[in-house]
Order: C-alpha cells, then sequence, then structure tokens
C-alpha cells in the first residue's frame, strides 16, 4: 500500500513525497480511511509508530476541503492537545510538514515561557492548535481562547496525560468544546482512568490497534546489565567507547540524576547535554536541536521527555536508571526501532531495582536478556528493603505540581 491508495489530496501527497514518505505505518494505513469518513477514532499503539501523522493527514484534508467556508477570520476548529512541550513542538512541525501546500494556520503553545508571542498568533487566526494543558486552560480563563467553533478534537499520548496529573485538566477541557465534534483519542496504554476517560470524549469509535498492549517492538533488540549503582557511570562510558555509537538517549529518573550523569560524561570528553523540566524551554530546545544535528553525541532525560523526543535513525536508548512504573521503560525505548527501524536498547539494573525490573519483564511478557561484563558486574546481590513501588491509582495527583507545565 501507498499514500496513494489512501485517497489523499494531491497538496498532501505532494508534501509527504517532499518529506520522503511512501509507505503508510500499520496505523497510518488503518486510522486515516476512517477518520477521512468522519469517524471516532480509538487508537492503542505505542510510541514511534507514526500514530501524529494518522490524525494530522486526514485533519488537514477535511480542513481544507471545508476552507472555504472560514474565508473570514480564522476560528480554532482543531485541537490537538498533548502533555509536554516537546512533543506539543513536534506534532506542530508535522503538521506545518504535512500541510505545506496547504493554506492552514498552525499554532503551538506551552508553559514555562511568556505568553505574549502565543496570545499575538491566536489573535491573528488559528485553525489548529498544539497545547499542553496547564497553559490551554491558562489562556481559555483569561479569554485568549475560544473553542466554540472547534470541529476536531485530538487526545494524544492520554496515558501519560494520567502520569503526569493532568486528567482533571483534561476534563475541564472538554467541557469547553462543543459536544457535537469529531473526536481522536490515542494512547499507548489503557487502564481504567483512559478508558473511562475514552467513553466520555468518543461517539461510537472505530478501534484501531497495531501493536499489543504495552509491548515493545520487535525491531528493538533489548539487553540488561547487572551493575552496582556506584559502576554505573563506569559502565556508560565503556559502552559508549563503542564508536559504531554516533548519538545516544540516556534515561534518569531524576533531574539532579540527569545533570550527574551529564558531569560526568563531559569530564570524560563526551559531549552530552540534559533535558529535563528544570531546564528553561529554550534550552530544552537548543540540547534536542543540538542532539538531532549530531553535535551533541549523548541528551541524557528524565521521563518528561520519553514521549517528546522524536529522532530520527536514532539506533540506542540506554536505561541508566530503570523506572519505578514499568509502562515507562516502553516509552522510553520507543525512541528507538521506531516504523519498522532497527534499535537497541540497554538497560542498567542494578540490586534495588531487581524488582524493577520484574515489573517491566512481565509488562511486556519476555525476559531481557543478560549482557556480562568483567569489569563492573554486580557485587551487591541483595538488598534489605525492596523499594517502594508508586501505586497506579496515585501515579497522577502524587506528581502533578512539580510536572504540571513542563
Amino acid at each position: 500500500m501507498t499514500f496513494e491508495d489512501l485517497n489523499l489530496i494531491a497538496p498532501i501527497l505532494e508534501a509527504l513525497k517532499n518529506e520522503g514518505y511512501t509507505t503508510p505505518t500499520p496505523i497510518q494505513a488503518q486510522t486515516i480511511p476512517l477518520a477521512l469518513q468522519g469517524k471516532d477514532i480509538l487508537g492503542c499503539a505505542q510510541t514511534g509508530t507514526g500514530k501524529t501523522a494518522a490524525f494530522a493527514i486526514p485533519i488537514i484534508q477535511l480542513m481544507n476541503q471545508d476552507r472555504e467556508h472560514h474565508s473570514g477570520r480564522r476560528p480554532i476548529r482543531a485541537l490537538i492537545l498533548t502533555p509536554t512541550r516537546e512533543l506539543a513542538i513536534q506534532i506542530a512541525e508535522s503538521f506545518e510538514n504535512y500541510g505545506a501546500k496547504t493554506n492552514l494556520k498552525y499554532e503551538v503553545i506551552f508553559g514555562g515561557v511568556s505568553q505574549n508571542s502565543q496570545v499575538r498568533s491566536l489573535r491573528s487566526g488559528v485553525d489548529v492548535l498544539i497545547a499542553t494543558p496547564g497553559r490551554l486552560l491558562d489562556l481559555i480563563n483569561q479569554k485568549f481562547v475560544q473553542l466554540n467553533q472547534l470541529q476536531f478534537f485530538v487526545l494524544d499520548e492520554a496515558d501519560r496525560m494520567l502520569d503526569m496529573g493532568f486528567l482533571n485538566d483534561v476534563k475541564k477541557i472538554i467541557t469547553k468544546i462543543p459536544q457535537k465534534r469529531h473526536s481522536l483519542f490515542f494512547s499507548a496504554t489503557m487502564p481504567d482512568p483512559i478508558v473511562k476517560l475514552a467513553n466520555t470524549i468518543l461517539v461510537n469509535p472505530s478501534k484501531v490497534e497495531v501493536t499489543p498492549v504495552s509491548s515493545t517492538a520487535n525491531t528493538i533488540n533489548q539487553a540488561v546489565y547487572f551493575v552496582d549503582k556506584e559502576n554505573k557511570k563506569h559502565l556508560l562510558k565503556e559502552v559508549l567507547s563503542d564508536k559504531n555509537i554516533d548519538r545516544a538517549l540516556v534515561f534518569t529518573r531524576t533531574k539532579h540524576g540527569a545533570d550527574k550523569v551529564v558531569k560526568d560524561l563531559v569530564k570524560a570528553g563526551i559531549k552530552s547535554q540534559a533535558i529535563h523540566g528544570n531546564k528553561s524551554q529554550n534550552a530544552r530546545q537548543r540540547a534536542l536541536n543540538s542532539f538531532k544535528s549530531k553535535e551533541t553525541r549523548v541528551l541524557v532525560a528524565t521521563d518528561i521527555a520519553a514521549r517528546g523526543i522524536d529522532i530520527d535513525d536514532l539506533t540506542h536508548v540506554i536505561n541508566y536508571e530503570l523506572p519505578n512504573i514499568p509502562e515507562s521503560y516502553v516509552h522510553r525505548i520507543g525512541r528507538t526501532g521506531r516504523a519498522g527501524a532497527d534499535g537497541i536498547a540497554i538497560a542498567f539494573c542494578d540490586a534495588e531495582e531487581k524488582a524493577y525490573l520484574k515489573d517491566i519483564q512481565k509488562l511486556i511478557g519476555k525476559a531481557i536478556p543478560v549482557l556480562e561484563n568483567d569489569n563492573y558486574s554486580l557485587v551487591n546481590h541483595h538488598v534489605e528493603k525492596t523499594p517502594q513501588r508508586q501505586k497506579r491509582s496515585s501515579r497522577g495527583s502524587g506528581q502533578r505540581n512539580s510536572t504540571r507545565r513542563r
């Protein structure tokens, strides 16, 4: 199947050709025809499957065909709600790329920066608004955003919204949009709160599920090293001594941990930068751009970036610290092996993280192969106290204050 087979208009086909797109991914092939028919979509797909194009392309086509009815001031006709600034920026870039040959106007809004330029763009008229929940609610309350003419609503990364404590904000936003609308809902996992939310948003939805829930892509070669906590920094430098690794995305659990890893790597002569919630938006974007252009070899990130980083041809993801929420592992390693490409995911597991590893392997339904390292093998095999894992029912509320407007 090619994109020509999906009955797309010439301007979109031309834009896709310019982007080097020829064959739709499974979620694109299933979602685009249904969305073009006006059906609500419930999409369950792991990160990296190409779902941004799956919802952006039909929205662009339907809005472009209807643009003669909106020749005056542009009302917001499509709202894409997403959890992080990085993901919002990248979705906006995707809309601009796929809709480059149309006359639609896009704007992205998020917190952590001055709202002035965002307000100016909104006042001049916007067709498609891509937003994070916190800033969107702020601007709605200030009367800078009106959604009364909204036709399309997309909730992307719904389970990440839950993890970050945005669920109540999402529910408030839903009360501000018309009941009669075309809705598309995407989530990598479907815990009960997300299923209930989907039931309030969608009307007789068509379900699109391209991979089993919480699975990892078969194109990702996973492996784990057992290593003492204090030796992780040495093992990381040894792994990165492989010159075939031109770029690596490294994950830590905390912001402080990310900064510490960067400090160790820079001291070893490995160009690295950190990206997390304490960094300014400009600093985060500079770090991301430097990593994309391969000026920076290693990008060290917290889970805030697990789904917000879209890097072409990223071959290596390294879990320097295992996440205490097993689903986060799936999202982290999904930064590689995207859209059918091969990838390598390496995990470092110390004695205290064995419980996390067990949960991860249970979730993904398979054991992760163990790699041996004679220099830094695990010596402390026993842990006196099993780490307290975060309860699923409280994942969002406990993190709300620290993550709300990242």
